[in-house]
């Protein structure tokens, strides 16, 4: 799940106080139900909003205040007005698995990852967060696929069926780590240029290489925003109810932490699920397709390395040190984006005019209804789906 410290909201719900908490939790072993598609489908944007007013910690390039979304810039930071292809209304769930799994050495990596459309299409790669994997975009990858995209879903380092080559290399889950071997896995499929979508730890790897290699990103569909962190801001102490959101962090700091999500991992990840998206009521069959990926040998290993550097009880690779510095100086990025958030999101999340000036390109941000929560890509795949499209045609 996204930890990105440098911006976040003050006044996050209690999760103590929601339902889903209370354990133990009944789970449907139905289909999963519609949900009411035409809201899960409909998009408004910030124009329309009346946010409260919150506050966000930063670092010295984030906005503090934020109160009503604006998206007033230059007329070449507005979207363009041409109309996109709708993308078909489709039933949250319908789509269960891939064709097929296939590999590829990609950098210090055998990566997994799904592909589905035309071999000529114009690349869509969708970066996954944790604890979550490739099945996010179980109903996204047909959507777009339908639409003429090529569509490429990789598992991220330590989860599915990717691995590392060597059983020397440092289990690393830095997010400059992370970032690379996705350019590496570009370039292992000869991919010059591709638009990224992602959420979670996937958000923050697609907005890093927009960032930093805006030659590779064509265009940018972001679940909360800009993601991208460094050590010194997330040095910085939060308020006690925004701290208790991070408690996982925490414990993954703790020797006791690494035997228990090594034993736990299943119902870890579950929990996670529960907090995150307090009102997807998806069932058991769904959660363990997913939680399959989570027996990656590598797994534990890379998620607690993630978790640790970001508080710095974990050094990462020197290797990384020149991209880190850049990232932390919170770069902007300027390919055409469009930001996502889902208007039930259980996880700690920042505000869209907190991270707006970090856009300096073609962008739009928009608010997906529905009872969505963190997982917006399989809560509301139609939503995404529409996004990817529209972007492309900014």
């Amino acid at each position: 799940m996204r930890n990105n410290l440098s911006v976040i909201d003050e006044n996050i719900q209690q999760p103590w106080k929601r339902k889903r908490l209370h354990l133990p939790l009944t789970w449907r072993t139905s289909t999963i139900e519609p949900r009411r598609l035409s809201k899960m489908s409909t998009i408004q944007t910030t124009e329309d909003i009346n946010h409260q007013r919150r506050r966000f910690f930063g670092t010295a390039a984030m906005t503090i205040a934020a109160t009503q979304i604006g998206l007033i810039g230059a007329a070449s930071a507005q979207p363009s007005k041409a109309k996109s292809p709708s993308v078909p209304a489709v039933r949250p769930g319908s789509h269960t698995s891939f064709a097929s799994i296939k590999q590829v050495n990609a950098g210090l990596l055998n990566v997994g990852y799904a592909e589905a459309g035309p071999a000529d299409g114009p690349v869509v790669i969708l970066l996954h967060g944790w604890p979550y994997d490739i099945h996010s975009f179980a109903d996204v990858t047909p959507l777009l696929a339908s639409q003429g995209y090529r569509v490429i879903v990789p598992y991220v380092r330590g989860c599915g069926s990717t691995r590392f080559l060597s059983n020397e290399t440092f289990r690393n889950g830095q997010q400059a780590a992370v970032a690379i071997d996705t350019i590496d896995f570009m370039d292992a499929l000869k991919i010059d240029k591709a638009i990224l979508g992602g959420f979670d730890w996937g958000g923050r790897t697609a907005d890093i290489v927009a960032a930093l290699w805006p030659e590779r990103c064509k265009a940018l569909v972001a679940v909360s925003g800009y993601l991208i962190g460094g050590l010194e801001a997330n040095k910085a102490p939060l308020p006690p109810a925004a701290e208790y959101q991070w408690w996982y962090q925490y414990y993954f700091a703790t020797d006791r932490g690494v035997l228990g999500y090594e034993k736990y991992r299943h119902d870890f990840g579950k929990l996670i699920w529960q907090i995150a998206s307090p009102r997807w009521e998806f069932d058991d069959a769904t959660y363990n397709r997913t939680a399959e990926s989570f027996n990656n040998p590598d797994y534990v290993a890379i998620v607690i390395h993630n978790y640790r550097w970001r508080l710095s009880v974990a050094k990462g690779d020197p290797r990384y040190d020149t991209l880190e510095n850049k990232l932390a100086a919170g770069p902007v990025i300027t390919v055409p984006t469009i930001t996502l958030e889902g208007d039930a999101n259980g996880a700690p999340h920042a505000d869209g005019s907190a991270y707006r000036k970090k856009y300096a390109g073609k962008y739009e941000h928009r608010i997906i209804n529905g009872g969505i929560g963190h997982n917006l890509p399989q809560e509301a795949p139609q939503a995404f789906a529409q996004a990817v499209v529209d972007v492309d045609r900014f």
